[in-house]
């Protein structure tokens, strides 16, 4: 006859932890009376899966043919991650041919016409704002250094003039194209000086986020070079500038487009405030100074606004005497021996 009397478990650890700490001053008895607990549930012993067992192979008679082997399904193909593509570059949705008699009679440099010696002035200028940006073996990368802001002290010390002339040198580059900006709003002058139609740009760009940039986008008839006008004048322009849409701009007009160097014709620094806000958003600041026309006490004053562009470089414009007997572009076109 089976003893069906409750096993007595021994408590747990918390219970006789209580029993020693946790007496009832009333009573002198412990909060735990560990006969009251119900008896420990049984507790049923595991059965043993048992091992599977190997399959044996089939022996055949020798003169049995080879059972046929069934093809393995093909594994589906998982599906694969789409992998993240860069946004293609922004093309412009105007065209444009460039006045290249306006150019030639303005002295400036003319695409596709022999060489000058304007056009090798500014094949030495060019050749140093990539190195800027491109660094060499003893020289640092300028970060950003692909803006370029060409900006002067007042008006009519030939800011248009350098930048347009440097746009055209840099656009026949191989490795790189160029986006000219008019970022003179109040008085642009790029289009005209490139003979090319008037329209939306910069400043309509920055008002409507929702205006396509295409929009406000010239394709010249030079492959490596793009225009944007300034635009539709606007009584915030400065307070735009300085906004983070126009960061947000000038990074969607570099996508898909990593050999890009953006030039920016600024206004005036001590004229227009806009001037000193866009020299937070490039790498590098060329500030034209006109010879025999620009006041030090001026250059002083404009180069202390522009101390948002950690990287400022003068260039003397309007110079009719060089001490040294330089005179560029003169070699080109010349018969006879080297």
């Amino acid at each position: 006859m089976n003893d069906q009397r409750p096993v007595k478990r021994q408590p747990s650890l918390l219970e006789r932890a209580a029993d020693m700490f946790g007496l009832d001053p009333a009573k002198h008895a412990p909060t735990i009376d560990v006969s009251q607990l119900p008896p420990e549930p049984e507790r049923k012993a595991k059965k043993a899966k048992p091992a599977a067992e190997a399959p044996q192979p089939e022996i055949l008679p020798p003169d049995a043919p080879a059972p046929a082997v069934e093809a393995a399904p093909a594994a589906k193909a998982s599906p694969r991650k789409e992998v993240a593509r860069a946004a293609p570059a922004i093309a412009a949705n105007r065209q444009g041919k460039i006045d290249r008699e306006r150019l030639a009679a303005r002295g400036m440099v003319v695409p596709g016409a022999p060489v000058t010696g304007i056009a090798e002035e500014y094949r030495i200028v060019k050749r140093e704002i990539i190195r800027n940006f491109a660094g060499t073996a003893n020289r640092p990368v300028v970060p950003r250094g692909h803006r370029v802001l060409i900006a002067s002290a007042n008006p009519g010390e030939g800011k248009t003039f350098t930048a347009v002339n440097l746009a055209l040198s840099l656009a026949v580059e191989a490795d790189h194209d160029v986006l000219l900006i008019d970022a003179d709003i109040a008085k642009p002058s790029v289009l005209e000086t490139l003979g090319l139609p008037d329209g939306p740009g910069l400043m309509d760009a920055l008002a409507d986020p929702h205006l396509p940039l295409g929009d406000c986008l010239i394709q010249t008839d030079i492959p490596g070079l793009k225009v944007m006008p300034a635009g539709t004048q606007h009584m915030h322009d400065t307070e735009l500038l300085a906004s983070a849409r126009t960061e947000t701009l000038l990074a969607q007009l570099e996508q898909g487009a990593p050999g890009r160097i953006i030039i920016l014709d600024s206004p005036p620094v001590l004229a227009a405030s806009p001037a000193a806000v866009l020299a937070g958003h490039v790498g590098q600041l060329i500030i034209v100074v006109r010879a025999d026309q620009t006041l030090e006490s001026s250059l002083r004053d404009a180069v202390g606004l522009m101390g948002g562009c950690p990287h400022i470089q003068l260039l003397l414009n309007g110079v009719k005497f060089s001490p040294g007997g330089r005179r560029f572009g003169t070699y080109y076109g010349q018969g006879g021996a080297s």
